[in-house]
């Protein structure tokens, strides 16, 4: 992929954070974007971004979006699939209902994005879908045991979709940030190792649109860590975890 060009944007979760961050880098860097967000108001102070409020959980508004965008600036050239939630969930405090809200907006809100706007793709040949998870769905981590799994969905779906929309002539790629300075993190009351700041980052996930890499992944030194913890054996995986982390027992 290269720069610009004109070319159109589609990202979710544009309100603030990465998303709103990444409008402003492509933008920048002569994309035409269609920033999509539940509480989004009005146009982004780019002239090139565009507002299109949306509540990700609603298949319907999903799929009407998509078709209005394309009626309105043109084909979706690249989707980024960022919308998302985090609500810290200790064992203590496991919450059916809480889990299910996010299994709602973080898993099932972006299968509600991405299914339309693949379709469209698909249906072309062409077009470019990044997807983004997070590193805390490599493996299991204390108090992330619902915000964990939904982002290990992600991973795992697309994982899966990568080999047949290559065929089809979409690309797909994986975004899996570690901590970034955002409202949603601000909110954790736990250590957060090699947070990075949001424009760092926004500048970090547009350079990995432009690369070949299947995964994106940033600050990497987090990243790798966790990878390594994923293929250790579980006698020593729970320690370190407990270590690191300062949750649970001996």
């Amino acid at each position: 992929m290269t720069p610009g060009g004109g070319r159109l944007a589609w990202i979710t979760g544009a309100s603030s954070g990465i998303g709103a961050a990444l409008a402003h880098e492509l933008a920048a860097a002569g994309w035409r974007v269609a920033a999509s967000a539940r509480r989004m108001e009005g146009d982004g102070t780019h002239p090139a971004i565009r507002a299109f409020p949306l509540d990700i959980t609603d298949a319907d508004a999903c799929a009407a979006t998509v078709a209005r965008i394309e009626a309105e600036l043109g084909p979706i050239d690249l989707a980024v699939l960022n919308a998302g939630t985090h609500d810290e969930m200790p064992a203590s405090a496991f919450d059916a209902a809480r889990f299910t809200r996010l299994v709602e907006v973080n898993l099932l809100g972006t299968v509600r994005s991405l299914a339309p706007v693949m379709a469209a793709m698909v249906a072309r040949r062409r077009g470019h879908i990044a997807i983004v998870a997070s590193v805390a769905g490599y493996s299991g981590l204390p108090t992330a045991a619902a915000y964990g799994a939904t982002k290990a969905a992600l991973i795992n779906m697309a994982e899966a979709l990568k080999p047949e929309l290559d065929a089809a002539g979409v690309r797909l790629q994986l975004v899996s940030p570690g901590f970034v300075r955002t409202p949603l993190t601000d909110r954790n009351t736990f250590p957060m190792p090699f947070l990075m700041p949001v424009d760092r980052a926004a500048r970090r996930l547009r350079q990995g649109l432009e690369s070949s890499r299947f995964e994106i992944v940033f600050p990497r030194r987090l990243a790798w860590l966790l990878k390594l913890m994923r293929i250790l054996p579980y006698r020593l995986y729970f320690p370190l975890v407990r270590r690191i982390t300062g949750k649970g027992g001996g």
